[in-house]
């Protein structure tokens, strides 16, 4: 059985992971809306998985990743869209590592969605960041 003080603590901690979790977020829809493959890449611990449309595709540095960042963001741009937005479905942090769920809507200049899709994050305290260590997309 736990204490007060060591209860307190614990909440203090996953108080402060929720915050640096939704600022690693902010930071990564940002890239996206600033087409900014650097700042997207930036969000992620290495080696990363990807997995979607059934396959999971290994990265195991930044320079690989930025390679697909660069494609998914053209074709973004062939769709026409410019902001993204996500509702956080559920979030869960044990010590270093987290687990979170978003429900994305990408949308046109009308703020008409383009895609909606949900993932799981799997991320990782890498020192004193956040990182995604490995995403399941449900397209």
């Amino acid at each position: 059985m736990q204490d007060d003080s060591s209860q307190m603590g614990e909440d203090a901690y996953e108080e402060e992971a929720q915050a640096a979790i939704a600022e690693l977020f902010e930071a990564y829809r940002a890239g996206f809306d600033d087409y900014d493959a650097h700042a997207i890449a930036d969000c992620f611990a290495f080696p990363v998985v990807i997995w979607q449309f059934g396959r999971g595709t290994h990265f195991a540095d930044e320079e690989e990743l930025l390679e697909n960042i660069e494609k998914l963001l053209e074709a973004l741009e062939k769709e026409d869209v410019v902001h993204s937005d996500f509702e956080v479905i559920s979030a869960h942090v044990s010590g270093s590592t987290a687990l979170v769920s978003l429900a994305w809507s990408q949308d046109d200049r009308d703020d008409e969605p383009i895609l909606e899709f949900t993932c799981h994050y799997h991320l990782m305290l890498e020192g004193e960041d956040w990182r995604i260590a490995m995403i399941v997309n449900e397209m």
